[in-house]
């Protein structure tokens, strides 16, 4: 089957590995450690944001003078890593998804909104690392999603055009950086957002990873 698309991107946090709950846990210890009253639904705002971004959030939502902003985002990182190793789950599918598209001759990136640091023990405890030709955080870029710029970093490292690009992503904030960096998106919420209107941007929308197939890839290439 020729390539119209040349290049599959996915997130990672929610898409290659369950990490959510790392990042709750994480930042509830971290912050309610310097008095920050981490409030549920405060929490739900802070889940697309870079890691620079929450530690800036609830800095505003109740400052502190114990630490500095990057000591608390450091040990935020440092906890979701060890829970990652210790305790994280590949998403159900993962390994077949990236083989279908190896097959294929696809480039394959990765593009998060979370630390650099974090990419390797993902991947590492997901036994994938072999499948991906480039990686990028927005981390190293002037904003995070849903700007566009990590996305349309990893298509240049891939050598590949935003337009021949295929994105895999769990939130809306994600998808909107896809589709701003001119890719088609699939979207794969998780349960409880899946009914969300903003999943509607995305080219196809899946209740779970293990369900994208030869017809889907068919579909979103025009074939």
């Amino acid at each position: 089957m020729p390539a119209t698309t040349t290049a599959v991107i996915f997130d990672m946090d929610g898409v290659l590995i369950d990490s959510e709950p790392a990042w709750k846990k994480a930042e509830y210890e971290v912050f309610t450690s310097v008095g920050v009253h981490v409030a549920p639904e405060l929490s739900e705002i802070t889940a697309t944001m870079t890691t620079a971004e929450v530690t800036r959030f609830w800095y505003e939502q109740n400052p502190w003078s114990d630490k500095s902003l990057d000591e608390l985002e450091n040990e935020v990182v440092d906890r979701v890593g060890r829970f990652i190793l210790e305790e994280g789950t590949p998403m159900t599918g993962i390994q077949e998804v990236l083989e279908l598209f190896r097959e294929r001759n696809f480039r394959i990136g990765l593009s998060t909104n979370s630390p650099s640091r974090l990419i390797p023990l993902v991947l590492e405890k997901a036994g994938i690392a072999p499948y991906f030709d480039a990686v990028s955080s927005s981390e190293h870029e002037t904003h995070g999603k849903p700007h566009p710029a990590v996305y349309l970093t990893t298509a240049k490292k891939l050598g590949t055009p935003p337009e021949k690009c295929i994105v895999f992503e769990d939130s809306v904030h994600g998808l909107m950086s896809a589709k701003n960096a001119g890719m088609k998106t699939i979207a794969v919420p998780s349960g409880a957002e899946f009914h969300l209107d903003g999943f509607d941007i995305a080219d196809l929308k899946l209740r779970q990873l293990s369900d994208f197939n030869e017809q889907h890839l068919i579909s979103l290439l025009g074939r």
